[in-house]
């Protein structure tokens, strides 16, 4: 039986919308080829009929003209039939590939999903805190490092003003009693000196001679 009839695997693959798409594309070419055809047909009579007075040989070019013409809008409707089919076989694969489309990113979605379940799942919140809880406490327990390492040895951690201020007043005293000191002692004149220093006035006669000179 299955060398007469044959087996279903023998069975030719159905068209899909793309084939159907380019099958109507193709008879839609056709049609449009004679339709071109008959519209210069309907003018070559048009001609003919301008040329010719009313008669049998312009009634014949007339019926023939009639006969063209009908066949021409039967070709127009059938045209504007595919086109529709066309329209509507396109936009099923349009709603077709964008439903694809939609279920692959579903699929994904769904598979991202479950990776981040798989990562997650080895993931443990409390230990993340404990960790967290731990770092804070060495980091306090670094600033209380730096402190003490930044302690000053020997030195009151207040100062009264005060005690600074009756301290000054000491010192200013202390000065006042010793008397003068060396550095007032370099501004005297020296002991061999008996005259202090006279500042000499230029006489007439060096005055001319500065004037002569320039």
């Amino acid at each position: 039986m299955n060398r007469i009839f044959g087996t279903s695997s023998s069975k030719k693959p159905r068209p899909t919308l793309q084939d159907a798409i380019a099958s109507t594309d193709t008879r839609m070419a056709s049609i449009e080829v004679k339709i071109k055809k008959l519209d210069g047909e309907l003018a070559r009579y048009k001609e003919q009929m301008a040329r010719l007075r009313n008669g049998p040989g312009k009634n014949a070019i007339q019926e023939r003209a009639l006969r063209t013409l009908r066949q021409k809008r039967m070709y127009e409707a059938q045209l504007a039939q595919l086109t529709q089919q066309t329209f509507n076989m396109e936009s099923a694969a349009l709603a077709t590939e964008n439903l694809r489309n939609t279920m692959a990113t579903v699929d994904a979605m769904q598979q991202a999903n479950k990776e981040l379940r798989k990562q997650y799942g080895k993931i443990d919140v409390d230990k993340i805190e404990n960790i967290h809880y731990d770092m804070e406490d060495l980091l306090e327990q670094a600033n209380e490092i730096q402190e003490t390492l930044g302690r000053s040895y020997a030195v009151p951690d207040e100062i009264d003003e005060a005690e600074l201020q009756a301290e000054l007043d000491a010192l200013e005293l202390d000065v006042e009693e010793e008397g003068p000191s060396y550095l007032e002692d370099l501004n005297k004149v020296p002991d061999f000196v008996d005259e202090p220093p006279v500042e000499l006035s230029e006489t007439p006669e060096q005055k001319e001679a500065v004037k002569t000179t320039a």
